[in-house]
């Protein structure tokens, strides 16, 4: 699910997030102003929502290895990053029955964005929650939890996708970061042919 530039882990980040205090991650909610500003930047450049919602992940594993907070696994740790996205505006696809909760959420969000209403947090359950990953462990942004991740992510598509999602990538990247990419595979080749 992640690569390198966090392009594999969502129309638009608004110049004014709209954030949704009271949801219960148990971190805080309001992103980065330069996590903010690197998702825009993205949308700018055309790039898409997974590319975007990236940015959120990587503030997350800072925040982990930074010491904020743990998480029970590196899963996890994404799915905190891919939360905060949504509630910044990014437009992630959402599967499963997740997707049949989207237009509720989004009816939510524009009331959250003409200040009509806002849910009342549950104080205790958002330090429960706080507490709770203040003691999980900090081995879940390690880069071999990472790949790990990534690995088992890949394993589980089709070879299909992989290629549909190689191809899309190529067409964002842009030409200095499609080089860099390019060197940093030719360089995994020669490993695996010098291993092998």
């Amino acid at each position: 699910m992640i690569s390198s530039g966090w392009e594999q882990i969502v129309q638009a980040v608004p110049r004014t997030a709209a954030v949704v205090r009271g949801t219960h991650t148990g971190v805080e909610d309001m992103p980065e102003k330069i996590t903010l500003d690197r998702a825009r930047r993205d949308r700018r450049m055309g790039r898409s929502p997974s590319t975007q919602a990236g940015e959120f992940v990587r503030e997350e594993m800072e925040h982990i290895r930074r010491g904020k907070h743990g998480a029970r696994s590196a899963k996890q740790a994404i799915a905190i990053g891919l939360s905060k996205a949504r509630r910044a505006g990014v437009r992630l696809r959402r599967r499963g029955a997740a997707a049949k909760r989207r237009t509720r959420r989004r009816v939510a969000g524009a009331v959250v964005l003409a200040g009509i209403h806002r849910r009342r947090v549950n104080r205790a359950r958002s330090r429960a929650v706080s507490a709770a990953l203040k003691r999980e462990r900090r081995r879940a942004a390690s880069r071999t939890a990472l790949a790990r991740q990534a690995r088992g992510a890949a394993r589980r598509r089709t070879a299909s996708t992989r290629r549909r999602a190689a191809r899309r990538a190529v067409r964002t990247k842009g030409r200095t970061l499609r080089r860099a990419a390019a060197r940093r595979a030719a360089v995994t080749r020669r490993r695996r042919r010098i291993s092998a």
